[in-house]
């Protein structure tokens, strides 16, 4: 695994406590960018070139993840969820929580099945009935080592499972940040090009709105994940998009509460992944949006396109995605920008 890309995999930043993140992004981008910079809000903006037009490529860099609310005298240490978490990927599992005094490695707990009543054990546990056991005896021990507020993260993993098969922490979004760096890299055109690591994405794609403020740019090019339907239990109907059959061209998020890609950059970009034999996939999505939601309804509005990388198991400890897919999607977005350019 490209050590980037694992580093970014395994970096710590829930929303709203990017700074380690952040700062892996800004140093990787000062290697080809002629200035980066991280604003007032936590977004990390870099920005390659000059010309007439203003590209953006947008990527969000924050993760799901909890924060601690409450100790209880015993020890045991209560959260709340940041960003879209579902209750049933908790129990049991390894955290850290990121305290400025070292990290602190913890357990979410549970009452055990063998001493739940029957009607406890016929319904999901809900996140605030769950704890932290982080092996302290009361509270004073434990505030010893952490405090409130402190971002919490699943213990971070990456590595391939097979072949092109990757898989590891916050793929949502690192993928996108590590693409986004790769473009900054490689992309060489008649154009102002921003680099954008946005903040607190999984809580209101807020960062997308302040950061497409102040760029305003003249066309923005979103990067995320997208959930593949290649696994038990998904019907086709739902979802078709499947991990290593190509970068996924999403047209409409949320059933247009979010982002609906117009007709004249919905045309542009299948035309350039089919002029380019680039592989790719259509994606049409009932619920979840992207930064593409705050930014092309931003200033007067901004023509947008959306490239997510089809992804198992998004807002989970581990997901897995293929790294062909990813790859697609850093040719694709140069080839969009060039032909953008010429339109």
């Amino acid at each position: 695994m490209d050590k980037l890309l694992k580093d970014l995999l395994m970096a710590p930043g829930i929303s709203g406590y990017e700074e380690e993140v952040a700062q892996l992004i800004k140093t990787e981008l000062e290697k080809s960018c002629d200035s980066v910079k991280i604003d007032n809000f936590g977004n990390v903006i870099s920005k390659k070139g000059n010309g007439k037009k203003k590209i953006m490529i947008a990527t969000h860099m924050d993760e799901i993840g909890l924060a601690v609310k409450y100790v209880n005298e015993q020890g045991f240490i209560y959260f709340i969820k940041v960003g879209g978490i579902s209750d049933g990927v908790l129990p049991g599992q390894r955290v850290i929580i990121k305290s400025q005094k070292g990290d602190v490695y913890g357990i979410i707990g549970t009452k055990p099945p063998h001493l739940q009543t029957q009607e406890e054990k016929n319904k999901i546990v809900t996140h605030d009935n769950m704890f932290i056991d982080i092996g302290c005896a009361n509270r004073d021990e434990v505030l010893a080592k952490i405090d409130i507020g402190d971002q919490i993260i699943f213990e971070p993993n990456a590595g391939i499972l097979n072949g092109d098969i990757y898989y590891g922490k916050a793929v949502d979004n690192r993928a996108g940040c590590y693409a986004m760096i790769k473009i900054m890299e490689k992309i060489v055109v008649n154009a102002e090009v921003y680099g954008v690591a946005t903040a607190q994405e999984e809580v209101g794609l807020k960062g997308a709105k302040t950061s497409s403020f102040a760029v305003n740019p003249d066309f923005a090019l979103i990067i995320d994940t997208t959930t593949a339907g290649d696994v038990p239990g998904i019907e086709a109907k739902v979802s078709s998009l499947k991990i290593g059959s190509g970068i996924s061209i999403t047209l409409i998020e949320a059933s247009g509460r979010g982002t609906i890609v117009s007709n004249k950059i919905r045309k542009m970009m299948l035309e350039t992944a089919r002029e380019n034999n680039i592989k790719h996939q259509i994606d049409v999505i009932d619920g979840g949006m992207t930064d593409g939601a705050n930014i092309y309804m931003n200033r007067e509005g901004i023509l947008t396109a959306i490239l997510s990388v089809p992804t198992r198991y998004l807002h989970a400890s581990s997901s897995v995605f293929d790294i062909k897919d990813l790859q697609a999607a850093i040719e694709l977005s140069i080839k969009a920008i060039e032909k953008f350019l010429k339109l």
